[in-house]
């Protein structure tokens, strides 16, 4: 049985993305993120480097969390193209900190047979601290009939859907 998939008519402004909540992060993780991304620089993998430039100890790669968050909207978007994803570091992850990640639905909207929503995006450390913010834009089929058109080579379905917006 194929995934199941999202569509745009299931969807409304407000929804909340089911949090992903990752293991703690630990130094072999760390390691093998630099070795993956190529990314080795020592304040990530070298604890007496770290300690040396002022810093407590080692402490996660940014990219490792928007990772983490980029996981979250994948695993919720099936289905869908990603648009559109950034975001803003706002405060480090170090070895023992667990991350989760969450999202909310903020804006919906479509024409000419596109149909977009727009996703807040932000990352918690195990005190409920802020540590990623960010945002990603969906494009998805607006039903499951509308899939079939498109992939059958037919025109899309067409409903015109004013933007709704949290704001």
């Amino acid at each position: 049985m194929p995934a199941r998939k999202l569509y745009f008519e299931s969807i409304r402004v407000g929804d909340e993305l089911p949090a992903l909540a990752k293991a703690p992060v630990d130094r072999v993780q760390l390691s093998r993120y630099a070795g993956a991304s190529g990314d080795y620089n020592p304040v990530h993998v070298d604890e007496l480097y770290a300690k040396s430039v002022g810093m407590p100890s080692v402490y996660a790669p940014g990219m490792l969390v928007m990772g983490m968050l980029g996981q979250l909207i994948s695993d919720w978007a099936r289905g869908g193209q990603l648009r559109r994803y950034n975001v803003r570091f706002i405060k480090m992850v170090w070895p023992g900190d667990t991350v989760v990640c969450k999202g909310r639905v903020s804006d919906r909207h479509g024409s000419g047979g596109r149909y977009f929503v727009e996703i807040d995006l932000w990352a918690e450390n195990q005190k409920g601290e802020l540590v990623m913010k960010g945002g990603s834009q969906i494009q998805l089929f607006y039903s499951l009939e509308d899939e079939n058109r498109q992939r059958s080579g037919q025109s899309p379905i067409v409903v015109e859907v004013p933007r709704e917006s949290l704001v």
